[in-house]
């Protein structure tokens, strides 16, 4: 009996350190390991790559070391993976995973057949074309029998498929499984044009020998809202991954930020009171420790900080905030109260 209670103080006690009780079975797997294991990309600049130290970067790795700083108080408590785009969900269904933040599209079918939750879109893209810009061609409407490097198992092959058919245009398709090598082979010119999220073509862009050289072409094809990814059956889990995105598009409303956070725990405001964990109750709602929100806008920032950090105007990809711009500034960035 006494060592029956000791287990059970031991287990209550792991949890109260690492700010959560009554764990879900996710969640309790990762309070378990000490970090959260997350697929990623690996291959998109401006979303999830190593640099050239092998530090991870990217809009999505920083996604994942905001959920590991609100659950942990550590934004270094995660492990990245990356993944093919046929790897991706096998991964999270299986558990190799607990987190999938790999710039993937949130649709019925994976929803529903895959069964997973996608939470809080983390970035509205669309579907787009990238050609040679020896090759002269100004639109995708002038793409008919072109060769085109296209990921497989993806909302993209199906969506360029459609485009062509609607248009009544021909195309010869070049699947290639990994990212890195479907660069390889479009820089190489075994194919006339690239298609997928225009995100991820002017990452591509950006590590090409000569990224002048390529030009994205006008249309936007298809509605692709990005979003981390977490496997059905753990509500709280889910919950805190949702909200974890939440918080830094909140504290970009509020006009908090890594540089500004210590001064503005000392607003009068209730509302940034509640926010972070000045005044009691969000942590306790979620499971986490009170200043969760804090460690994560401490740690990697509000979500233009982290926008600006990694894809921004002033980096290599030069990308304008967009639809991704807050909903006062006339982008689709917008949080529900924290109360």
């Amino acid at each position: 009996m006494k060592i029956t209670r000791v287990v059970i103080l031991m287990v209550g006690l792991v949890l109260v350190l690492g700010g959560v009780s009554h764990a879900g079975k996710d969640l309790d797997a990762v309070l378990k390991k000490g970090f959260i294991q997350t697929g990623v990309n690996g291959g998109v600049f401006g979303f999830g790559m190593p640099d050239e130290k092998g530090v991870w970067r990217g809009l999505d790795v920083d996604t994942a070391r905001a959920v590991a700083a609100a659950v942990f108080g550590d934004a270094s408590k995660v492990k990245f993976t990356p993944l093919t785009a046929q790897q991706r969900f096998t991964a999270l269904q299986s558990g190799e995973i607990d987190l999938l933040t790999r710039n993937a599209t949130r649709t019925l079918s994976r929803e529903t057949q895959l069964g997973l939750n996608f939470v809080t879109v983390n970035y509205y893209d669309g579907q787009g074309f990238m050609v040679p810009k020896a090759l002269g061609v100004k639109s995708a409407r002038e793409l008919d029998g072109a060769t085109i490097c296209v990921l497989p198992g993806t909302t993209t092959e199906q969506n360029a498929a459609d485009f062509f058919r609607s248009n009544n245009m021909k195309w010869k398709p070049v699947v290639i499984e990994s990212t890195t090598e479907l660069a390889k082979t479009f820089f190489a010119g075994r194919c006339d044009v690239l298609t997928s999220d225009r995100s991820q073509l002017a990452g591509t862009r950006a590590i090409a020998p000569k990224p002048k050289d390529y030009v994205l072409l006008p249309e936007v094809i298809s509605k692709e809202p990005l979003a981390p990814a977490v496997r059905h059956g753990d509500d709280q889990w889910r919950d805190i991954v949702d909200f974890s995105v939440l918080a830094m598009i909140n504290a970009e409303e509020l006009g908090i930020t890594s540089k500004n956070v210590d001064q503005m725990l000392k607003s009068k405001d209730p509302v940034v009171q509640r926010f972070l964990g000045v005044v009691e109750g969000n942590g306790k709602a979620l499971g986490l420790d009170e200043k969760w929100a804090y460690n994560i806008i401490k740690q990697v920032g509000n979500y233009g900080e982290v926008f600006e950090r990694n894809v921004g105007v002033n980096t290599t990809l030069g990308l304008e905030r967009g639809l991704n711009a807050l909903w006062t500034k006339g982008g689709l960035m917008y949080s529900p109260p924290f109360k």
